[in-house]
């Protein structure tokens, strides 16, 4: 068994411990579910009080003593029948609906019993309880959670939990915990006056003057690469008649995340995804083989009705932008453009020294079309990959049913993954809405369509940036890029204001902080903004025409004239350092 299956496992069984811990505390409990996550558990009850962050330490010591008791993790194959006889003198109601669930599937029912514990589940199980080392987990937090996910259910109480197989691991866990508060992209946003959120319109970020200087920074560099491989800018609306939704098929399956209305006897949806926009361009006149492949970008932005309860700053959000881009090809031209899309990845991700991790994604057993273009498909990948040298893992049947897929995902600064840019193949959208070129030969085509976004969206990179810097922006980001601190705004303020016009005229973004706060505050200040360079200036900066150079994060200063900081600084932006 590897570390992942094993630590799986472990966080499976801890889950279990901390519902019969809950059950000593609260007699009258009622157990949700409780499965393993990624680096932890969880566990939903409905209790007879709400919960404080002081009951978490009270069932801590209650799991260790059920660990120390070293209880057995028994199971046993039970009939529906039984599984209900016995969960109804428990009083369990919510464990009776999932059982009547399993039974209408026609799925096994098994139970796990653990001293006088004993619960649903499907397993599987560490041998004993005393297998998990009681210093190395730990509660840590207290949430709300609809029954089942679903708002119209009563909200039950949730306790996550993390456990690992050493104290080490749960120390570093815990200490990367702390690193991410503090890089925390709400909080972060916030301090830096980037974007706020705010109660009347959830989802959806307020951006900012200085956070507006981040956005357009990369919403310039994203449309200078895709001007150089070709792409052609668009711009589609907002709003659409349901048929065309209804003709995508995203009405059948995507109607609950959608936002629409009613207006003049027509139902009318905000665009949840551009694919179907940039067709009605597509099908504007009759296409020849001669002009594919065509490739059109569009800053695309979009609503999607995410749960409230899902809603996570930049990370998830309604009002969504995504770089968008549909490519309408021929079947031989697309392994070619799959070649062109890796390359962008890595010339965009080289910039934020970001180093990519590619995934391939295959056929789904709920597949849409023929398997041997399916197959074509799946080839056409992954010899694009194979082109551009990069190594890759599979996830099996985790494409779309659409087409296969490329996925890519990094490693923040503290080990964290997150998904970005994706590349997928459709053949599905092109025949719904009854695409076609006339090929070579004089017949009718239907291309393909390749739907490609690096950034994914610019509010969830923007967050993950943030997170991954800290921060600390890359200086052609930064919304501030150098500040001038006067040590006396009397004796030096007209130089500072000097030095300001010439760093402003060679588009250096600059401002001077003369306040009457001390030297020491203002440069302290200028690091809490995470602001590249402070410039200080005094009797002698004057002088000789010079600046006392500090860099963010380094307490050295460097003493250098005006006009040579100038091109340094330049140099930097440019070379998008």
């Amino acid at each position: 068994m590897d570390k992942k299956n094993k630590l799986e496992i472990l966080r499976h069984s801890a889950a279990h411990v901390l519902a019969a811990a809950v059950l000593q505390m609260f007699p009258d409990a009622k157990f949700g579910i409780g499965p393993a996550i990624e680096n932890g558990f969880y566990y939903d009850f409905d209790l007879p009080r709400t919960l404080i962050p002081e009951d978490l330490a009270i069932l801590e010591d209650k799991m260790k003593e059920i660990i120390k008791a070293n209880y057995k993790f028994e199971r046993a194959e039970i009939s529906a029948e039984e599984a209900k006889s016995d969960f109804e003198k428990l009083g369990q109601t919510y464990k009776l609906e999932l059982i009547s669930d399993l039974e209408k599937a026609g799925e096994k029912i098994s139970v796990y019993k653990s001293g006088p514990f004993i619960d649903l589940c499907s397993g599987p199980h560490i041998d004993s309880t005393g297998e998990i080392d009681q210093e190395a987990f730990k509660l840590t937090k207290i949430s709300g959670a609809y029954w089942k996910g679903d708002e119209k259910n009563k909200q039950l109480q949730r306790i996550y939990g993390v456990v690992f197989e050493s104290k080490k691991e749960l120390d570093e866990y815990l200490h990367m915990l702390e690193e991410a508060e503090k890089r925390d992209h709400k909080k972060l946003g916030k301090e830096l006056d980037l974007f706020s959120f705010h109660p009347e319109a959830p989802g959806s970020a307020f951006w900012h003057p200085k956070g507006m200087i981040v956005w357009n920074e990369l919403e310039k560099f994203g449309k200078s690469i895709r001007k150089k491989y070709g792409n052609l800018e668009i711009q589609t609306p907002q709003l659409a008649k349901s048929i065309l939704w209804k003709t995508s098929g995203h009405w059948d399956h995507y109607k609950d995340d959608m936002f629409y209305f009613d207006v003049e006897k027509e139902t009318y949806c905000l665009k949840p995804m551009d694919c179907p926009f940039n067709i009605k361009i597509y099908q504007t006149k009759q296409r020849s083989y001669k002009e594919l492949p065509i490739r059109y970008t569009e800053i695309g932005r979009v609503m999607r009705n995410e749960k409230s309860g899902q809603l996570n700053g930049l990370l998830r959000v309604r009002s969504i932008t995504q770089d968008d881009a549909h490519i309408f090809a021929m079947e031989s031209q697309v392994e070619e453009e799959i070649v062109t899309l890796l390359k962008m990845v890595k010339e965009y991700y080289k910039v934020f020294a970001i180093e990519p991790e590619f995934y391939l994604s295959t056929r789904p057993d709920n597949f849409l079309g023929e398997i041997p273009t399916w197959d074509k498909a799946e080839a056409d990948l992954k010899n694009a990959l194979a082109k551009e040298n990069i190594v890759y893992e599979l996830k099996e049947k985790d494409g779309a049913f659409y087409g296969p897929k490329i996925d890519i995902d990094m490693k923040d600064a503290l080990g964290r993954r997150w998904q970005l840019a994706t590349i997928q193949l459709d053949f599905q959208l092109p025949q719904r809405f009854k695409l076609e070129y006339v090929a070579k030969d004089g017949s009718k085509q239907v291309p393909v369509m390749i739907h490609a976004a690096i950034f994914g969206s610019l509010e969830r990179f923007i967050g993950i940036l943030i997170e991954h810097t800290g921060g600390n922006l890359p200086i052609w980001l930064s919304p501030i890029q150098a500040v001038i601190i006067p040590i006396s705004e009397e004796k030096f303020g007209d130089y500072a204001r000097k030095v300001k016009i010439e760093l402003e005229n060679a588009g250096v973004r600059v401002e001077i902080n003369d306040s009457a706060d001390t030297l020491g505050k203002r440069i302290s200040e200028a690091e809490k903004q995470k602001i590249p360079y402070m410039l200080v200036v005094g009797q002698k900066e004057m002088d000789f025409d010079s600046v006392a150079v500090r860099k963010r994060n380094n307490k050295q200063q460097e003493v250098m004239k005006v006009d040579e900081f100038v091109g340094k600084i330049r140099k930097e932006i440019e070379e998008k350092k």
